[in-house]
């Protein structure tokens, strides 16, 4: 049940992440505080492979299949994950924790002093789930004015902004 393998995601996997993206997005149809939103597919094959490059990327297989990834994109001294998503099916098997132990590693490892995210604040898969894994919301947001830009573009895109945090997780 739990038989996962993880590795460095490379271009061609890029194929399959936007269908990984919509199918994990789909979940939020069962919250009504979520459910009219437009979560899927925001992000297209050349997206992902361009993230790919930077080589902060990961994928995990179940089998044959991927299960899930989490991209990732270098910010002077910060790796911040655009994207961690898994497939339904293979949710709650500890690899969308994994993916995101494995992007601690990757940047402790690459020298850099921080991970960063933005998630939703109170849905239990996003900033309870993240701050299981150490990370801390942001609180003084002007103080950091990169994730401050995220999150006005993420309320530009139409999502609720009250709903959204910025959360960094600081590597020792």
């Amino acid at each position: 049940m739990n038989n996962w393998t993880l590795r460095l995601a490379r271009p061609d996997d890029a194929e399959a992440m936007p269908g990984i993206e919509s199918a994990a997005a789909g979940i939020f149809a069962d919250l009504p505080d979520y459910a009219h939103l437009n979560l899927k597919g925001a992000r297209t094959a050349d997206s992902f492979r361009r993230l790919i490059r930077k080589g902060h990327c990961l994928v995990a297989h179940v089998g044959e299949t991927m299960a899930g990834y989490l991209v990732a994109e270098p910010f002077r001294r910060e790796l911040h994950i655009w994207q961690m998503d898994v497939v339904p099916q293979f949710q709650r098997r500890g690899i969308g924790s994994g993916l995101v132990r494995a992007g601690q590693i990757d940047a402790r490892n690459t020298g850099f002093a921080a991970l960063t995210l933005t998630t939703f604040r109170d849905v239990p898969w996003n900033g309870p789930f993240y701050a299981r894994l150490g990370f801390e919301e942001v609180t003084a947001i002007d103080a950091h004015m990169r994730l401050a830009g995220e999150l006005a573009n993420e309320a530009d895109d139409g999502l609720p902004i009250t709903q959204r945090c910025a959360m960094i997780c600081f590597l020792d």
